[in-house]
């Protein structure tokens, strides 16, 4: 089984969307990269660079995990062959990484969330999906707080010397 990386650790090469606020909503655990399943007016669409994942998610159902709710523009020069915007797309994962996601979103009340699509250097379309669990109020705050004193440290170094 292919062993969970850090944040970041994926080669990307151009990366198309990234769902910022995640990071701030959720606290995530585990990242695993996988594929998704395009037809050829999405993939154009994405090497444009349009696409959004803000609002989608993942889900894990009968052994396959889907992304929902990722909006993929339809091609301009698509014509009839064009694609459904908002259409399920099935994400590519080994069989125990799936078992292993499914276990953690049924038992644990986890959460799939993407945090960013893009191209590695062989020119495949990727999904960074990250198994978070929500934060509550007050580790919202906590975070605002440590980069509020992050920046303020910044300021105070620059200007100091």
């Amino acid at each position: 089984m292919a062993r969970p990386q850090r944040a970041g650790s994926f080669s990307k090469v151009k990366t198309v969307a990234e769902n910022r606020k995640a990071r701030y909503e959720y606290a995530i655990e585990d990242v695993f990269e996988a594929g998704i399943a395009l037809t050829g007016t999405e993939v154009k669409s994405l090497r444009f660079g349009e696409g959004t994942i803000a609002e989608s998610y993942a889900e894990v159902n009968a052994e396959e995990v889907w992304l929902i709710n990722a909006n993929i523009p339809e091609f301009s020069h698509g014509n009839r062959f064009n694609h459904e915007p908002r259409r399920p797309r099935k994400l590519l994962l080994h069989s125990r990484e799936i078992a292993k996601l499914h276990g953690a979103v049924a038992r644990q009340g986890m959460t799939l969330v993407p945090l960013s699509i893009y191209f590695n250097e062989r020119g495949r379309a990727k999904v960074e999906l990250a198994l978070a669990k929500g934060k509550k109020l007050h580790d919202k705050r906590a975070t605002e707080r440590d980069r509020d004193w992050k920046r303020d440290q910044a300021r105070i170094l620059r200007d100091r010397g």
